[in-house]
């Protein structure tokens, strides 16, 4: 067994992969492409893990990588920042609004946003058709929907990452091209794919953003209360 394999066995109680508040870190931590990914773990007194930092590599940011944590307490989050970023690298952070202070101490952060998590469920979800929507690939073979005009993708939607229950969903729009329902279009497209899947599409939306917010509950996204912290962060060396 491989050092990440067992790293992975220790940690997998933290983080309960059939639920939406969970779904990202688990697939990150216990999924993803192991050559890839690194994990830092904290040690409870009894010598229990209690806590995980998760380091990945993405192909949202080739330069930055992904860096999510579990603690049971600020100082055990601290000691996991300290374990698991580089000084002086950027990542993108995304940890739990709770454990705030402690990135606000140990790091500088820049672009902070308070992500809100919604979800979609079978039951209420409100198909949206249009002709002009085209299903098309990722470079990793995951599906994605667009609408093309005059030789150009003007709103597409694809996946960040996919577990065996949750997938999340992002939606671009060309600004010259919103207005039109074309980014709920797109959006309804691959959703409609996922519920036949059995697997549960997530959105999440930056807080203060409208027009997501917007299009997330008119096609029946409902938000969970999970908020979490996302921002480029840096570990501070003094």
């Amino acid at each position: 067994m491989t050092e990440l394999a067992q790293q992975r066995a220790l940690a997998r109680h933290l983080l309960d992969e059939r639920s939406a508040a969970d779904a990202m870190a688990a697939y990150y931590a216990q999924e993803h492409a192991a050559a890839r990914t690194r994990l830092f773990l904290h040690y409870a007194a009894g010598g229990r893990v209690d806590g995980v930092l998760v380091r990945a590599q993405t192909g949202a940011d080739l330069f930055r990588p992904l860096v999510m944590v579990r603690a049971p307490s600020p100082n055990a989050a601290a000691q996991l920042l300290e374990a698991g970023m580089q000084p002086d690298r950027p990542c993108y952070l995304v940890m739990p609004s709770e454990l705030g202070a402690v990135a606000f101490r140990e790091l500088e952060i820049t672009e902070l946003q308070l992500l809100c998590q919604y979800v979609l469920n079978a039951h209420q979800f409100k198909p949206l058709i249009n002709v002009l929507v085209q299903r098309a690939a990722s470079a990793g073979g995951a599906p994605r929907y667009e609408i093309r005009a005059q030789d150009r993708v003007r709103a597409l939607a694809g996946i960040n990452w996919r577990s065996d229950y949750f997938a999340e969903v992002y939606v671009q729009v060309e600004q010259a091209a919103r207005g039109r329902g074309w980014g709920r279009a797109v959006v309804a497209a691959l959703a409609r794919e996922l519920l036949d899947a059995g697997v549960q599409p997530l959105y999440s939306v930056a807080q203060g953003n409208q027009s997501s917010f917007k299009l997330a509950e008119a096609l029946g996204f409902v938000d969970n209360g999970n908020r979490e912290l996302a921002g480029f962060a840096i570990r501070r060396t003094e």
